[in-house]
């Protein structure tokens, strides 16, 4: 029987996306399994929902280490050591250097609260309520070795409402995460796309 493709999920917070894959992959929905989950931050609840669901969990300190690129081999030996196939940041705050993109290019995934190009970085949700953005949304992307830049693969429009606040529009958007960020790890997976420069297509497979 053919083995499931393994991922590893770089997270640094609450880890709902993670959640989102963990289930996904239990019902069926995403022919891959979380071999491991790594954070740079010893009290992220993301470690917790990797151990209550079976799966390898460990707390990768940027503090203890001289450098970064330290640090970074030491996560990269965690996701070699697990045979991760592909790796999806799923709010991990930290910034990749390009050695550690160019090791898995094409291979790495991100999601972002945002209509990328537009709101890249940390406070995308609090950047578009203070622009009076009308319709902000979710992308899911290829990660290049600039911030929130890399080809895309999935967007989806989530309108602003009369009112919104910064917590109340991170819900809806957290929403689409949900069920965005599954459908994007399975297109990867499953050879369906097609990436020439920053475009990315989704196929059917004949």
């Amino acid at each position: 029987m053919r083995r499931a493709p393994l991922l590893g999920v770089l997270c640094s917070g609450r880890g709902t996306n993670l959640q989102a894959l963990l289930n996904a992959a239990r019902a069926g929905r995403l022919p891959a399994r979380v071999a491991v989950v790594l954070s740079d931050r010893a009290g992220a609840y993301a470690l917790t929902r990797a151990r209550r669901a079976g799966v390898a969990a460990h707390v990768v300190d940027p503090k203890a280490f001289a450098t970064r690129a330290q640090f970074e081999r030491a996560l990269m030996r965690r996701l070699q050591a697990h045979r991760v196939r592909l790796v999806c940041l799923a709010g991990f705050m930290r910034v990749l250097s390009p050695v550690f993109v160019r090791r898995y290019r094409g291979r790495l995934l991100n999601i972002h609260p945002a209509l990328l190009p537009a709101f890249p970085g940390a406070h995308a949700v609090r950047d578009a309520l203070a622009w009076g953005a009308k319709v902000t949304g979710v992308t899911v992307h290829f990660v290049d070795e600039q911030v929130d830049h890399g080809p895309i693969l999935l967007q989806e429009a989530v309108a602003v409402r009369p009112g919104e606040t910064e917590a109340s529009l991170l819900a809806r958007l957290h929403r689409v995460e949900h069920r965005l960020y599954p459908k994007a790890v399975r297109l990867v997976l499953e050879g369906r796309l097609r990436v020439r420069g920053r475009v990315a297509r989704a196929y059917r497979k004949a």
